[in-house]
């Protein structure tokens, strides 16, 4: 008895349309062009993945720098003060309070300009 694999084959080009669905044109419909555009797809957002992270921390670093500025601190002294006074804040908890608490940010400039001062 011999093994047909219409079955399987079936099932995966199902599997690449069905994530190709809304994809424009020949894309959405042809499963060859279908499985080229589901690979480069996993491909962009495989990067994109990865590129989100750069840009949140850039975005988090000019959010403070700015507050750190309007302070009287540059964002590289802002950095080394808190390390000093042995304040442990990430950049997205720091960028969070510049945005949405700028008194407790003022306070938290205000140690880091003490910590540097000594």
């Amino acid at each position: 008895m011999r093994i047909k694999r219409g079955v399987n084959a079936h099932k995966k080009r199902v599997k690449i349309l069905k994530s190709a669905k809304g994809y424009y044109g020949a894309k959405s419909k042809l499963y060859r062009v279908a499985r080229q555009a589901v690979m480069k797809s996993g491909n962009y957002a495989f990067v994109g993945r990865k590129a989100k992270k750069r840009d949140f921390r850039r975005l988090w670093n000019i959010r403070i720098n700015a507050e750190a500025r309007v302070n009287g601190l540059s964002y590289s002294n802002l950095i080394h003060g808190l390390k000093v006074a042995g304040i442990d804040l990430n950049r997205k908890v720091l960028a969070e309070l510049a945005v949405s608490d700028k008194p407790a940010f003022a306070k938290v400039c205000e140690q880091a300009k003490a910590a540097l001062a000594k």
